[in-house]
């Protein structure tokens, strides 16, 4: 019997890069992953297609919605009556140069907040209680070193993960001991996005990197996986999946 087995996990935007190698590899391990997705639902049909195992789902739901994160709950809430993990992975960004103030719209300001932050905040709210219902539950919210760095795909991107790492912080003390709350905090992360970045700039963030390469999804995952089936004394930590770049 696996460490996950009959465990429910929920993935938000769990069909990109880094959120389907999360929901691989808790699948692999046994539990029963519900992937949620904004706006490509065949994205999301290929990867629950993919999935080892069985009770995996997929469930329109932005998290910067509050009807669909409402129904959302309803429908955990009467499918599985419990949740033991939430993974916080959606995000979005766009590239604006740090020096570039006006091209940092307030639109884009405001809708980087908003699924970043409020988006994150927003389901641990609604999933509070699902979480609670069980033996106990872990929320593990995927930040950036940007949050700690400040570099970044843009000023607003690398302060909306900086809130992310405080408001992990503050929930791992405020919902202890039942709900552990961690950050798994990735620096550049081979998949779609790092494909359309110019490849000098890549290249120097790899030859900066101490370790000599960049992360892949599965690099990310493996972390998680980790805090779900031994890392299970940790709370309230900020976990580098960086190859140590924040050292230069």
């Amino acid at each position: 019997m696996t460490a996950l087995q009959n465990k429910i996990a929920l993935v938000t935007g769990g069909a990109g890069g880094i959120g389907s190698a999360i929901c691989r590899h808790l699948a692999e391990d046994g539990a029963s992953v519900v992937i949620t997705y904004n706006s490509d639902a065949e994205k999301a049909q290929r990867l629950l297609d993919t999935l080892p195992g069985n009770g995996h789902a997929i469930v329109h739901a932005p998290v910067n919605n509050p009807e669909r994160v409402a129904a959302l709950i309803t429908y955990l809430t009467d499918t599985y009556g419990q949740l033991d993990m939430l993974v916080n992975n959606a995000g979005i960004t766009t590239p604006v140069a740090h020096d570039d103030l006006d091209s940092l719209t307030d639109e884009w300001i405001d809708t980087i907040f908003q699924t970043n932050w409020r988006g994150s905040f927003a389901m641990i709210r609604a999933c509070k209680p699902l979480l609670l219902a069980g033996s106990g539950g872990l929320i593990v919210n995927i930040s950036s070193i940007a949050g700690q760095t400040g570099i970044g795909s843009n000023v607003a991107y690398c302060a909306s993960k900086a809130a992310i790492d405080s408001m992990t912080r503050s929930l791992a003390r405020a919902l202890a001991p039942k709900i552990r709350v961690v950050s798994v905090s990735p620096g550049w992360v081979l998949g779609d996005y790092a494909s359309r970045v110019d490849p000098v700039y890549l290249e120097k963030q790899l030859n900066a990197t101490p370790l000599g390469c960049l992360a892949t999804p599965d690099d990310v995952a493996n972390a998680v996986l980790a805090l779900a089936t031994t890392l299970t004394f940790t709370t309230g930590s900020i976990i580098s999946v960086d190859g140590g770049r924040a050292l230069n």
